[in-house]
This record gives structure tokens, C-alpha cells and sequence, in this order.
């Protein structure tokens, strides 16, 4: 089972790799403003924060599920986490099994699905 400290390390390596992507349409996708909660569920933690300028800010970690509705919501296990960050789980198939939840606007949706 993860580690809090490696969640956020994870959500950390995904900003970094928003960053530096060189695919203009991610890049674009990237920039919007949007609040944005990943809530752990093994561990029952949310990481609560922003998708702003291209980066994941994390802004405070709390206990249990969010306690506020952020625009792009995420749910799954901790390493299911550090597997989709590190490229060994596909988000789609876990996304369609269950294993990750995304809830966000349809208009959200449509710009993630390029990140996705």
C-alpha cells in the first residue's frame, strides 16, 4: 500500500510531466484554471488544490473524502496512483473498471480526455 508522502510525491511527478510536455494540445489543455481534489481511497486522504498555468498545486492534504466539491474530482488507491503516474496502469481501463473515478464538468471532460 502507498505512502501519503508518496501520493503526493506522485501528484507532484504528474505536475512535472504536465510541464514539460512539448505536445501543444496538452500544453493548451494544461493551462486552464480548474480546483481540483485527488482523494485516496486505502488511505482515506485528500490531497485538495488547483490545475493552474500548466501545474498541479497541492494546497492542503486532509482526512477523509473532500470536504469541498472541487471542478475535476479523482478517486482511487494509492498505488493505483503511482502506477498511472509511472505509466504502468492504462487510465482508461482503470477508469472503466472502476478503479479510478473522475467526476468533473462535461466541458472538463472534454479538455482532460487529451491529457487521458
Amino acid at each position: 500500500m502507498a505512502t501519503m508522502q508518496e501520493c503526493r510525491d506522485a501528484l507532484d511527478r504528474l505536475s512535472e510531466n504536465l510541464t514539460r510536455s512539448d505536445h501543444d494540445g496538452v500544453r493548451g489543455v494544461a493551462a486552464f484554471d480548474r480546483t481540483l481534489s485527488c482523494h485516496i481511497t486505502d488511505l482515506d486522504t485528500t490531497f485538495g488544490g488547483r490545475l493552474a498555468d500548466g501545474r498541479i498545486t497541492v494546497e492542503d492534504t486532509r482526512p477523509g473524502p473532500p470536504h469541498e466539491r472541487a471542478q475535476i474530482r479523482l478517486a482511487m488507491a494509492g498505488d493505483d496512483l503511482l502506477a498511472l503516474v509511472d505509466g504502468e496502469l492504462n487510465f482508461a481501463k482503470a477508469w472503466a473498471s472502476g478503479r479510478v473515478r473522475l467526476e468533473a464538468g462535461f466541458r472538463d471532460l472534454l479538455h482532460l480526455r487529451k491529457l487521458l
